[in-house]
Order: structure tokens, then sequence, then C-alpha cells
């Protein structure tokens, strides 16, 4: 009998010839096909996540970049908040109120100009320092505002405009002042051109700029009082997350605490709160700023703008005593003298509604008193004007020093400057209400960009540290 062969035959179902490479090996010639980067990093992410130290270190990556993510926006945003609040006190307001003070000195050196052309040769010394006060004062501002403007933009191009035409201007005036000493009518017209060229150029390129440089303000102080909305839903996302971890942690351990989330918890929530409360008091004290300073000072810019304009055209209704006139047929500067006046009187009502407390309304009140005493003195030297007595008008305007040329009434250039002192007192009460309130909004902000990033540093720390120590209990 034979035995059987010691060697084993294939399987009935393999071909004779069978391959010998693994199933999974390409064909000859053929590279193996790899999967993209990605795809394989989320297999071994999936791989990783069927393990709890997987899940784990997932988990404290995730925390991590979270905290760090909530604490770097945090930062970004804040220092854009507190950039535009600095800007806010340091620039913008800075700024608005040189404008404002450009209009007032040019047009306070037109009023002077006047005022010394009306009182004759030789001009009086007082009016001649006040004059040459105001054009030294407007230069030195327009070289400020020069420096921390741009040159294309709207408030460069108006800040052009004042440099070129304020020589212009000058020249004109030393031309009248030299005319008038010679006794020479030609004074007049040269003194009414100098007029035309500070209304029609000079204080239109000035009103324009305190408009740019006011725009400028109120951007600024948006700016500041946007919420950080990214911010605060970071910070929201990061608290849910690390109190989600740790209620993981605790339902898996039965430990109340891991030392390391706490941490992480507690710096995420200082975070969080002093966003909030940062925010929300830089916000209140700019509203403040702007509702209770920024407002008013604008109000009682415009008065003390209009109070200047109706001063020129009162003087200058006697230097050209009728010679130009308006579409009407009417005297042009008695006409522009009471559109400002009546522009006066609204201004300095709504001054007196924007006044907080009694501090504020009184200068305001001794105004609006003064302008009605303007009124009455005014109407008496046009009055005198009219009836050709010209010596009594001129005392009721520019004063005199006997008081029987103006009947005891006193001059309009007394009320002039009761109103423009009074308007000066009330500015400077409202700049320092603003100037506090915006101060103490940019002080809330103060600090919070540094403190965002020292305590997402800490908050990342604590949550790998809480994470790692979870770890090393499967080791």
């Amino acid at each position: 009998m034979t035995n059987p062969s010691n060697v084993r035959s294939a399987p009935p179902s393999a071909p004779p010839h069978a391959p010998t490479r693994p199933p999974s090996a390409p064909p000859p010639g053929q590279l193996p096909v790899r999967r993209a980067a990605w795809a394989e990093t989320a297999e071994r992410l999936r791989a990783a996540a069927t393990t709890e130290p997987g899940r784990l270190r997932i988990i404290g990556a995730a925390l991590a970049l979270l905290v760090v993510a909530f604490g770097a926006v945090t930062a970004w945003e804040a220092s854009d908040r507190f950039t535009a609040a600095d800007d806010v006190v340091n620039r913008s307001q800075p700024l608005s109120v040189d404008a404002a003070d450009i209009y007032r000195s040019l047009a306070d050196a037109d009023t002077a100009a006047a005022s010394g052309f009306l009182a004759g040769a030789p001009e009086p010394a007082d009016v001649r320092k006040t004059y040459s006060t105001d054009i030294t004062t407007a230069s030195g501002l327009l070289i400020t505002a020069a420096t921390h403007t741009d040159d294309t933009g709207e408030s460069g191009r108006q800040i052009a405009t004042l440099n070129e035409g304020l020589p212009r201007y000058t020249g004109l005036i030393e031309q009248a002042r030299a005319y008038n000493r010679q006794g020479l009518p030609l004074g007049g017209a040269y003194l009414r051109y100098a007029n035309q060229l500070m209304s029609n150029e000079l204080l239109p390129a000035a009103e324009k700029l305190y408009a740019a440089e006011t725009d400028r303000l109120a951007t600024d102080n948006d700016d500041a009082r946007l919420w950080p909305f990214l911010s605060t839903a970071l910070g929201v996302l990061a608290f849910g997350a690390l109190f989600w971890a740790q209620r993981r942690n605790y339902l898996r351990t039965n430990r109340v605490f891991n030392h390391g989330l706490l941490a992480a918890t507690a710096a995420a929530t200082v975070l969080l709160l002093w966003l909030a409360a940062a925010q929300t008091v830089a916000r209140a004290e700019l509203d403040n700023a702007k509702t209770h300073g920024q407002a008013s000072l604008e109000v009682l810019n415009d008065a003390r703008i209009n109070s200047l304009k109706a001063r020129a055209n009162e003087n200058l209704t006697l230097v050209a005593r009728g010679a130009v006139l308006n579409e009407d047929n009417k005297d042009k500067y008695e006409t522009d003298y009471n559109t400002g006046m009546d522009k006066l009187s609204v201004a300095l009502g709504r001054a007196e509604g924007l006044a907080d407390n009694s501090d504020g309304r009184t200068p305001v009140k001794d105004a609006i008193a003064s302008v009605a005493e303007w009124r009455e003195r005014h109407a008496l030297a046009s009055k005198a004007d009219k009836t050709g007595d010209y010596k009594t008008a001129l005392a009721l305007v520019i004063g005199s020093k006997d008081p029987a040329a103006t009947g005891a009434k006193g001059s309009t250039g007394e009320s002039f400057r009761q109103v423009d002192s009074s308007l000066k007192l009330a500015i400077d009460l409202e700049q320092k209400e603003f100037d506090t309130y915006a101060s103490d909004g940019l002080g809330a902000l103060n600090g919070l960009a540094i403190g965002a990033g020292a305590l997402a540093l800490v908050a990342a720390v604590g949550a790998i540290l809480g994470i790692g120590r979870r770890l090393s209990e499967y080791r």
C-alpha cells in the first residue's frame, strides 16, 4: 500500500499559478496611492478618540487653543478700542478745539481790524495788539493742525487754503491802514475787500476744517465705544468649554476639582469679566463726554462764531455806510448783523438747555442778557446813524471816554465783550467736563490688552497641566 505524499497539495479552488504578492499591493509598474495629509490626520484623530488618553489629549489641545484665541482676540480688540479712545482724548478733540480757535481768532482779527479803522488814526494800541495776537494765534494753530493732519484729506485741503489766503488778508489790512493814516477814503475799500476775503474764503475754510475735525472726533468716539463682540463670544465659548471639561472630569473620576482646569477657568472668567466691565465703563464715560461735553461745546462754539460775525458786520455797517447792498437793495452788513444775532440767540437757547447744572447755565444766562443789551444799544446806534449823527453812532458802537456821547448807555462793543467773555467761561467749563469723562473712559481700557495676553497664557498652561494630570494616571 502506497502512503500519501507529505507534500501539501494546493486547495482545489486555487488556480495552478496563483500570485504570491499580497492582495493590497498595486499592479506591477504602478506606485501605491497615498491619501491626503488631512485624511491621514483625521484617521489618527479618530483612532485616538477611541481611547480615553487620546480623547484627553484632544480635549487639552482644544482648550489651550481656545483660551489662547480668546486672549489674542481680546488683546487685539482692546488695543483697537484703547487707540480710538486715546485719539478722542489726545488727538481728535484737541484738534477740534484748535479748529474752533482758528475760526475764532480769524473772526476776532477781522473784528479788531474794523474797530481800529473806525477809531481812526492813530489806531488804538490795544486794538492793534488784539489783531496781532489773533493773527499770531491762528498761524500757530494752523502749523499745529498741519503736523497732525493728512495733506490729502479734507482738513489738509482747508489748511492749505488758510495758509494761502491769510498772508493776502494781512496784506490788504496793512494797505487799508496805510490809506487810513493818510486820511484817504480808499482805505475803506481795502478794508471791505479784506473782509470779503475773510468772509468768502478764510472763514468758510476754517468752518470746514472745524466740521472735518468734529466728524473725525465722532468717528473715533464711535470706534472706541464699539462693543467687542468677537472676543466676548470667544470668552463665553472658552468658559463653557472649560466648565464642560471639569464636569466631564468629575463624572468620570468622581473628583470635584482639577486644579489645572480650575485655574484655567478662573483666569478665563477674570478676563471675560474684565473685558465686559472695562468696555461697559468706557462706553458709559465716552457717552457722557459726548452728551454732556461735546454737544454743548459745539453749540457754544457756534454761538461764539456768530457773535464774532455779528460784531464784524456791525463795525462794517459804519465803515461802508450803506455803500454795499444785498440782492434786496438793503444794507448788506446790517442784514448780516441781524442774521448773526438771530443765530446767536438760538444757539444760546440751545446751550442753556444742554447745560447740566447751575455752573454751566450761569455764564450762558449772562450771555443771553448781554445779547439783549447789545441789541438795544445797536438800535440806538443805527437810529443815530440814519439821522446823520455819525459821531454818536460811532461812540455807541466802539465806545467813547465821554459818557455824554452815548447818553450813559454804553457801547455795543462793551456788550460784545461781555458776551464773548461769558461764552469763553462756558466753553472752558464744558471742556473740563468733556476731558474728565473722556479721560475716565480711556482709563477704563488701560492695561486690558496686556492683561488679556497674560491671563490667556495662564489659562492655557492651566488647561494643559490639568489634562496632563489626568493623563499621568494612565501611565
